[in-house]
C-alpha cells in the first residue's frame, strides 16, 4: 500500500474552548482562549472571532495577558513553548523554546515529570530575536495538584498555592462523616489576606490569619448542593463569584457573606470563571463548550458556542442540505447546527421540548437518530428513554422547514412508532413521494408515506404505509439507491433488496459471516454496487446487475466511497482508505490522521469545485471529507491546489504587498481604478471618444452608488460633462 503524501490532514474547528479558563482583555473589548492547537480572539460584543491565533503544534494549554502591555498575550503549550501575541493585530511577536525535558502542561508554566506535577518559574529572557532559547527552569514546589484551579495568585502577584491539598490546612473529617470535604479550587483576594476554597460537598470556605501555623480561621457558605467547580474573586475584592454544576453563577458579597446574587438557567455545569481587568464583564465557561459573557450587573451580554460534544454522538454525522451545516448531537434533547466554514455553531433544535434535569440517575429522553429529506424539506427524529421500571419509551418525531422562521418545526409526532428499539432510518431520494423507512429490533422495517393534500387547505400528516420482515430476523440497517428504485435491509447476515414501489422482494445477497453493520449504494457512474460492512470487519461489494459479490462513508457528490479502520501499534492509528467501488486499487490512502480515534466521518460538498489533475486528489475536487476526533477536533484533508487557491486569494487582498486593504478601500478601490483609467484617456489625444447614451452603465453605476463613497462633485460634473461631447473627430 502507498501512501500519498500531497494531501495533508488540517484543522478545522471544533475544539474545545472550555478547556482552560479565557481571559478578558483591559479595555473588555476581547476575550482570549486555547482552542485546541491555536488561541481564538473573539469579539465580546459580536461573539465573532476576530482572528485564529496559530503557530503552536499541540495544545494550548493556558493563557495569560502580557502585564507589562495590555495588546499583548502569552500563550503555552504542550508542544513546549510559549509564544508571545499582539492580539489586536493577530501577529505572532516572539516564541519562546522550551528545554524538551520539560513540557508545559498548564496555564502557569507547571511540568510534568515522571508523572508527578511540579510548579516551576520560568524566566524569560528579554531579547529582539524572533525565538528565544529559555534556560534552566527552577523548581518551586514538588508534587502539586494537576488541578488549574488549585493555584491562585494573591496580593502582589505572590504566589500562594493550595497549601490545603498538602495538609498545611485541614478539615476535621469527623465533624462531616460521609461527606467528602476535599479540596476543588482556589482563589486569592487581591486586596486583604484571604483565601476563598471550593470543596466537593458544596461549600465555600474563607480562611484568614492563614500566616499562622495555629490561629488561622475560616467562616464557611454554602449554596451549592454539588462540588464547587471554580471560584474568583472580582478586582476589587467585593465580590466573590462561584459555579458548579447547577448551571448557576452566584454572586456573594464579601463584607455582607449573607447576601448573594444568582444567574440562573446557564445551560451547562460551569467550569471556569474569568472577570476583566476593570470589573466590567464576568465570562464563564461551561461543560457544552460554550463561554458565557456577563456584564457586572449580573446580565447575559453574549454567548460563544463551540462544537457541543455529548457523550457520544447517537445520531451520526448528517450534511443540512439547505444550510450545508454540520448537524449532530447537540446539548442533551438537542441537535445542533454547525457551520464547517464559519467554525461556529449556526443554532440549536429543541426536539425532545422538555427541562433537561441535571441529575444523575434520572433518566431522560435522548436523541438517537436523525435523518434528512432530499431537499432539507424534512426532518426526522427519533428520541427514547428506558426507565428502570417500565418499557423504552420511543417517539418518532417529523419535522418541516418553515420559511418564515428559517427553521425546522414540529408538523407529526408518532408514540411507540415500533415495539423495540429503531435501528436505522433513511429518506427515499425520489422526488415523486416522500418516503420514510425505519427498522427496528422488533424484526419489522416500517414505510411512513407523506399524504399529498396541494388541492386542499389540510396541513401535511404522515402516516405508515407498509409493514414488512424476513424471517422473523432482526433489521439493522438500510439504504435507498441514489434514484429511489431500490431499498436495501441488512437483516443480520442476510442482505435484502427490495422496490419501494411495489414492497416487493427482488433478490436476497449472500456474504460472508457476520452481521450486517452499514450498507450503502454506489452513486453516479459506481451506481450498480452495493457495499457493506460486518461486525467481522469485512467489506462486501456486490454487482446488482449479476448478483456476485466481488466506513463506511458515502460521498453524494462521487462515485467514491471512504472506509476507516482502526489498528493497535502502541496507540490507535486511524487509517483511511478512499476507492471507487468498480475499481479494487485504492484512490488514496493515509494512516496516523490523528491522536486516538476517529469518532465519525462524513463528506460534505464544496462551495467551490477544485481543479486537481492528479489522480489521487481528484476524489476531493467536488466534496471535502471530515472527521471527528475523540477529542472532539474537526479534520479535513487539504490539497496542494486548495492551499495555493487560498494563498492566491489572500494575496488579492493586499496593498504593495505589505499593507491590507481594509474595508474602507474595498469600497473606492473600484471606483479609483475607473478614474485613472478615465484620467488616461483625457491626457491622451489619440483616445477614441464615444458619447454614453442615457442608459449607460456608467451613468446607472454612478447614480446607484451611495453619494459617501464618491469622488468630490466638482470632479464628476466636469468628467460628466465630458462624456456627453461628441469629440471634433467624429464632426469631421
Amino acid at each position: 500500500m502507498v501512501e500519498h503524501t500531497g494531501i495533508r490532514v488540517v484543522h478545522r474547528g471544533g475544539s474545545k474552548i472550555n478547556f482552560r479558563e479565557p481571559v478578558i482583555t483591559s479595555d473588555s473589548r476581547f476575550l482570549l482562549c486555547g482552542s485546541g492547537e491555536s488561541v481564538k480572539v473573539y469579539s465580546t460584543s459580536t461573539e465573532e472571532c476576530v482572528h485564529d491565533l496559530q503557530g503552536h503544534t499541540d495544545l494550548v494549554t493556558g493563557v495569560v495577558l502580557n502585564p507589562s502591555n495590555h495588546l499583548q498575550a502569552y500563550s503555552c503549550s504542550a508542544d513546549g513553548t510559549v509564544r508571545l501575541w499582539d492580539f489586536t493585530d493577530g501577529i505572532l511577536i516572539k516564541v519562546q523554546l522550551q528545554q524538551p525535558s520539560w513540557p508545559i502542561s498548564d496555564d502557569i508554566t507547571p511540568s510534568v515529570c515522571s508523572e508527578l506535577f511540579q510548579l516551576v518559574a520560568v524566566h524569560l529572557p528579554r531579547s529582539g530575536d524572533p525565538e528565544v532559547e529559555v534556560g534552566e527552569l527552577s523548581a518551586v514546589l514538588c508534587d502539586v495538584s494537576p488541578n488549574p484551579g488549585a493555584v491562585s495568585f494573591g496580593t502582589g502577584y505572590s504566589l500562594l498555592l493550595s497549601v490545603f491539598i498538602h495538609g498545611r490546612f485541614s478539615l476535621k473529617s469527623g465533624m462531616n462523616k460521609g461527606i467528602n470535604n476535599s479540596f476543588t479550587c482556589i482563589s486569592c483576594h487581591p486586596k486583604e489576606d484571604c483565601i476563598a476554597t471550593g470543596h466537593a460537598d458544596g461549600k465555600i470556605r474563607l480562611w484568614r490569619n492563614f500566616n499562622q501555623k495555629k490561629e488561622y480561621t475560616y467562616s464557611t457558605l454554602h449554596w451549592h448542593h454539588n462540588a464547587v467547580n471554580t471560584l474568583r474573586f472580582t478586582p476589587e475584592g467585593t465580590n466573590l463569584l462561584s459555579g458548579g454544576i447547577e448551571s448557576v453563577l452566584v454572586q456573594w458579597r464579601y463584607t455582607q457573606e449573607n447576601q448573594k446574587d444568582f444567574l440562573p438557567r446557564l445551560g451547562a455545569a460551569i467550569t471556569h470563571i474569568a472577570v476583566s481587568p476593570d470589573g466590567s464583564l464576568f465570562c464563564t465557561s461551561h461543560a457544552d463548550n460554550k463561554i458565557t459573557i456577563i456584564l457586572s450587573s449580573v446580565k447575559v451580554s453574549a454567548i460563544i458556542q463551540g462544537l457541543v460534544k455529548d457523550d457520544c454522538v447517537r445520531t451520526d454525522l448528517m450534511i443540512d442540505p439547505r444550510s450545508k451545516a454540520l448537524v449532530l448531537n447537540g446539548k442533551p434533547g438537542h441537535l445542533q447546527f454547525y457551520s464547517l466554514h464559519r467554525d461556529k455553531q449556526l443554532y440549536n433544535l429543541d426536539i425532545v421540548q422538555q427541562e433537561y434535569i441535571h441529575e444523575q440517575g434520572v433518566d431522560q429522553f435522548q436523541v438517537v437518530k436523525a435523518a434528512f429529506d432530499t431537499h432539507g424539506d424534512w426532518l426526522a427524529t427519533v428520541e427514547e428513554r428506558r426507565q428502570k421500571s417500565s418499557e423504552l419509551e420511543i417517539n418518532l418525531k417529523l419535522w418541516s422547514y418553515d420559511e418564515q422562521t428559517q427553521s425546522f418545526v414540529l408538523n407529526t409526532t408518532v408514540t411507540a412508532p415500533h415495539e423495540d428499539q429503531i435501528t436505522a432510518m433513511c429518506f427515499s431520494p425520489s422526488p415523486e413521494t416522500t418516503l420514510l423507512v425505519t427498522t427496528s429490533l422488533d424484526g419489522h422495517f416500517k414505510a411512513w408515506l407523506l399524504a399529498d393534500h396541494s388541492d386542499t387547505e389540510e396541513s401535511a400528516s404522515w402516516s405508515c404505509d407498509f409493514v414488512g420482515g424476513y424471517h422473523l430476523l432482526k433489521p439493522g440497517c438500510c439504504c435507498f439507491s441514489a434514484d429511489g428504485s431500490l431499498l436495501a435491509f441488512g437483516f443480520q447476515e442476510v442482505v435484502t433488496v427490495w422496490s419501494p414501489t411495489s414492497w416487493e422482494l427482488l433478490t436476497t445477497l449472500s456474504q460472508p459471516p457476520g452481521a450486517v453493520r452499514d450498507l450503502c449504494f454506489g452513486r453516479l457512474s459506481c451506481s450498480k454496487y452495493l457495499l457493506g460492512t460486518s461486525t467481522k470487519n469485512q467489506l462486501c461489494c456486490w454487482n446488482l446487475l449479476t448478483c456476485s459479490c466481488k466506513c463506511v462513508c458515502v460521498d453524494h457528490c462521487q462515485p467514491n466511497v471512504g472506509y476507516s479502520r482502526l489498528t493497535h501499534h502502541c496507540h490507535l492509528l486511524p487509517l483511511v482508505f478512499v476507492f471507487k467501488p468498480s475499481e479494487p486499487r485504492p484512490l488514496f490512502s493515509k494512516k496516523a490522521l490523528c491522536t486516538g480515534k476517529v469518532e465519525r466521518a462524513i463528506f460534505a460538498p464544496r462551495d467551490q469545485m477544485l481543479e486537481s489533475s492528479e489522480e489521487y486528489s481528484q476524489w476531493l475536487n467536488r466534496s471535502q471529507l471530515y472527521f471527528l476526533t475523540q477529542h472532539m477536533d474537526l479534520m479535513t484533508f487539504s490539497t496542494k491546489t486548495e492551499e495555493d487557491r487560498l494563498l492566491a486569494s489572500s494575496k488579492q487582498l493586499m496593498v504593495d504587498d505589505s499593507v491590507a486593504i481594509t474595508p474602507f478601500y474595498l469600497l473606492l478601490g473600484r471606483h479609483k481604478q475607473q478614474q485613472q483609467e478615465k484620467q488616461e484617456l483625457l491626457t491622451n489625444p489619440l483616445a477614441e471618444r464615444t458619447p454614453l447614451p442615457q442608459g449607460s452603465i456608467a451613468i446607472k453605476e454612478l447614480l446607484d452608488t451611495p453619494a459617501h463613497v464618491l469622488p468630490s462633485a466638482s470632479f464628476l460634473c466636469s468628467m460628466f460633462v465630458r462624456s456627453l461631447l461628441v469629440s471634433s473627430s467624429s464632426a469631421r
